[in-house]
């Protein structure tokens, strides 16, 4: 059994996180994530007969979206200019309000016996930012949703 495990602090092994756009090379890697929740949850189709005691139901397409929390950096949240890269000049506030559509990669960490983990891509949209501070969290933490308009691919 090989555990999927996220090795915070080792940079070669933990949770990644890069946008691009179409026709970005490098994409925008997001920094500082503190959570990370992946949802493919099936919609389901209910009903019933009139002879049957029990409803009856059939899994339907499904809702995918990633979902996080992280600690906002100036240049990703707001973007800065880099030559060619539509996702780093926008930067993820950008990329939401634009309603631009991305392309993402979320790489899930090595397992716990050292091999490379797997990586989850797609593509969708940018949304849910609510960016709060507060006296005992004195710096900016946002969630950040990408609501996914396709198939996950699992590589």
């Amino acid at each position: 059994m090989a555990y999927i495990y996220p090795a915070p602090g080792n940079a070669s092994a933990e949770v990644t996180l890069n946008i691009k756009v179409s026709g970005d090379t490098v994409g925008l890697d997001i920094p500082a994530l503190q959570d990370v929740t992946v949802n493919a949850a099936n919609d389901v189709f209910t009903w019933t007969q009139l002879y049957q005691a029990s409803k009856l139901q059939i899994a339907t397409t499904a809702t995918n979206s990633l979902s996080m929390n992280l600690v906002l950096d100036q240049d990703v949240f707001f973007g800065a200019t880099a030559a060619g890269e539509a996702a780093q000049t926008a930067g993820i506030f950008g990329l939401s309000t634009d309603k631009t559509k991305i392309n993402f990669e979320l790489y899930l960490g090595d397992t716990d016996t050292g091999t490379t983990g797997k990586t989850l891509s797609g593509s969708g949209y940018v949304t849910g930012l609510a960016p709060t501070v507060s006296a005992d969290s004195p710096v900016w933490i946002s969630p950040i949703t990408i609501t996914v308009d396709s198939d996950y691919t699992v590589s």
